[in-house]
């Protein structure tokens, strides 16, 4: 699953490695691309998405989200959903009591713009809590990219909603499936706003929440990892951890 502002893109150049081993589903979730939506938004509607594809490819898969689409694939497994393997990378649970206010002080701050449909406020203030300066900022609203992001500025309080307010919850001790929790070596120098470790303590709460999870680092990669690292990770886990047979679901990450 992707995370925030993306719809399905950013991670395309993984889907044809994996293709080599499985079958591939990267799909834009619901309200971004070309998606549709149905108001009021609710995290247990993105699950009947993804238990729709997983239907339409054979029943059964290996489930890999990114950032908060990590939090929606934990989710996804908690409700039922038909996954044999599960990966996630980088979700950005927070943990500690600062990070949990920093969390809340955004959430609090943007579901007001998204109701006043201020994307561009929204994308902002999403920047913002990962550290991007003022001058990236005004950069970034240059660029032809800008309008993209605007558009699917109101998917931030879907991923808002699939991470909750207080770092892993307790309900995901429920996932039976083997786990792969993945971070990357280094830190990202556009999510400076996040201190140092707060994706590895994220990992680390995850893993010990999860009975049959286990920690990997993934050396010399950021918050959006390399494709081939990556998909060389998932390939030998996906196919060591179950039969390789099983599709495996994804998309765009942020």
């Amino acid at each position: 699953m992707g995370g925030g502002l993306d719809d399905g893109s950013e991670n395309a150049p993984l889907v044809p490695l994996l293709a080599r081993h499985f079958t591939v589903c990267n799909y834009a979730r619901r309200g971004r691309g070309a998606s549709s939506d149905t108001p009021p938004y609710d995290v247990r509607r993105e699950i009947e998405d993804l238990d729709a594809i997983i239907g339409e490819v054979g029943g059964r898969a290996h489930l890999y989200g990114v950032s908060s689409g990590g939090a929606l694939a934990l989710e996804a497994a908690v409700a039922g959903s038909a996954v044999d393997t599960l990966a996630v990378y980088e979700v950005p649970y927070p943990v500690g009591a600062d990070a949990t206010q920093r969390w809340r002080d955004y959430v609090e701050a943007l579901t007001p713009l998204v109701a006043a449909g201020r994307r561009g406020a929204a994308v902002e203030l999403f920047m913002r809590l990962a550290g991007v300066g003022e001058g990236e900022i005004a950069a970034a609203r240059a660029t032809p990219f800008w309008p993209g992001l605007e558009e699917i500025a109101h998917t931030l309080a879907y991923d808002a909603a699939c991470l909750g307010a207080d770092g892993p919850p307790d309900r995901i001790t429920g996932i039976a499936q083997p786990t792969l929790v993945i971070t990357g070596g280094l830190d990202d120098p556009h999510m400076a706003g996040l201190r140092p470790g707060f994706f590895d303590d994220a990992a680390d709460a995850i893993v010990a929440h999860v009975p049959r999870a286990r920690r990997h680092v993934l050396a010399g990669q950021s918050h959006v990892a390399e494709p081939e690292a990556v998909a060389e990770l998932l390939v030998g886990f996906f196919t060591g951890a179950s039969h390789p047979a099983t599709p495996s679901v994804g998309e765009g990450m942020s």
